[in-house]
């Protein structure tokens, strides 16, 4: 099979009403060891975030049971199609005081589709919606419109290729508290 080099994923930030995006490169070493800090001109966010990749290696044990592992994508990584990838974004809350309205935006990178279902986070109050035009609009279940044979337009649920993005709405972050989201994609 034809391997490529997964070449990238961004993470927008929407704090309230100010736009920090950061763009983290594709799998590479530091993703899972180094922070991406949101932060303005003049000072510091108080919200430290933080991006990881697994790649999913399938085994089977002595009783021929499929077991399922998550390997850290390290250095310039390789996938191939059909390989499942699962991301983690973690926010942190360094301050003393809680934070309101976090809005974070996940892009589904390139020659990826999005897994059906795989999104969850840890934040019960969180909304997770998903975009299918390249982030224009969110919403919980996306639907196209598909013409029948017979001239009748139909909605259906929107394909795992059409998915653009995820956005995660947290009303609010405890002060010191963590809040964290995983959701998978597959290489086409």
């Amino acid at each position: 099979m034809k391997h490529f080099l997964m070449s990238g994923v961004s993470a927008g930030l929407l704090l309230t009403t100010l736009s920090f995006p950061t763009h983290l490169p594709g799998v590479v070493s530091w993703w899972s060891s180094h922070s991406a800090f949101a932060q303005s001109p003049q000072k510091q966010q108080p919200l430290q975030l933080h991006l990881k990749a697994e790649k999913q290696i399938l085994t089977k044990n002595q009783q021929g049971k499929q077991q399922v592992t998550w390997q850290a994508l390290k250095g310039q990584a390789q996938v191939k199609p059909g390989d499942r990838l699962r991301y983690t974004v973690t926010g942190e809350n360094t301050s003393d005081r809680p934070l309101k309205n976090l809005t974070l935006n996940q892009s589904i990178p390139n020659g990826m589709v999005y897994v059906l279902k795989s999104a969850n986070i840890n934040n019960q109050d969180a909304k997770i919606t998903y975009s299918i035009d390249g982030g224009r609009s969110f919403v919980e279940n996306p639907i196209i419109k598909v013409t029948l044979t017979d001239g009748k337009v139909e909605t259906k649920p929107a394909p795992a290729t059409a998915y653009t993005h995820i956005r995660l709405q947290v009303p609010s972050i405890a002060a010191k508290a963590v809040v964290t989201a995983t959701y998978q994609t597959q290489v086409r």
